[in-house]
């Protein structure tokens, strides 16, 4: 079964690109290569606990399983050993990515309190998004009850727009909540 932003992007988004941009080629048109999302976690130099359960929160979240990724070298001011454990990672792609997406602007984001859209500015030139979350409770899967401490994430999306004018005007088809 597609996913329904996969199904979405095919019949609308791509129509609206069109229109709007005047690609000849339907190659040429921006899509939503990959979704990656980042929890670093500095405290776990101290409690290695954390990164059990930022990898059981990540994984609920996602719905596949992250990555630990570890420090590349020691840093003494930080207490932070080579190869330490310090924060986790996920790459979405395919109706994962898609069905993910459609969560986060759908279900997620109106979660966030005080929640007046994200700025346009979180381009890197390339045409990709990145967003932070302050905590992790905004995903339905997670329970307040049952979290220790509440984690951040950054949340990156990839797209094969050459510059931040197309990925924006990509992203703004999908219905991707910017701020006005």
């Amino acid at each position: 079964m597609s996913s329904r932003y996969k199904e979405f992007y095919k019949n609308s988004v791509i129509q609206n690109l069109i229109k709007e941009t005047g690609y000849k080629n339907i190659n040429q048109i921006p899509k939503l290569v990959k979704i990656v999302i980042n929890m670093g976690l500095g405290e776990a130099t101290s409690n290695s606990k954390i990164i059990e359960q930022s990898l059981n929160e990540l994984t609920k979240i996602a719905g596949q399983k992250p990555v630990v990724s570890k420090a590349k070298k020691s840093i003494a001011a930080f207490k932070l050993k080579e190869n330490q454990e310090i924060g986790c990672f996920v790459t979405l792609r395919s109706d994962r990515m898609y069905d993910f997406f459609d969560k986060l602007i759908n279900i997620s984001l109106p979660r966030v309190r005080d929640f007046k859209g994200l700025s346009k500015k979180a381009f890197d030139g390339r045409g990709n998004y990145t967003l932070g979350i302050k905590e992790q409770v905004i995903f339905p899967e997670i329970s307040y009850e049952l979290i220790e401490k509440i984690k951040g994430m950054n949340i990156t999306i990839v797209t094969s727009a050459e510059n931040n004018d197309d990925g924006y005007k990509l992203l703004k088809s999908f219905n991707f909540p910017f701020r006005n």
